[in-house]
């Protein structure tokens, strides 16, 4: 028997911000990606978050304009 498995493409979301820079905790609060800083602490230092591509333990890595992160496939945009 085969099975296919079908992935599908990770939904994309813009955060827009008013600062220059935003950390990567308070940008998974400010775009809902979870429900507060107690979460986005435990999810980060878990691995679960990728930055740029990349996984990131590190709770106050600076974001600016251009980067993103991806957390339970979805992809969010620093606007």
């Amino acid at each position: 028997m085969k099975i296919k498995l079908k992935l599908s493409e990770p939904e994309r979301k813009q955060v827009k911000i008013r600062t220059e820079v935003i950390s990567l905790n308070d940008a998974m609060k400010f775009s809902n990606a979870v429900n507060s800083g107690g979460q986005a602490k435990m999810v980060i230092t878990a691995g679960l978050v990728k930055v740029n591509g990349e996984v990131c333990t590190v709770r106050g890595k600076k974001l600016h304009v251009g980067d993103y992160f991806q957390f339970m496939n979805t992809i969010y945009e620093i606007v």
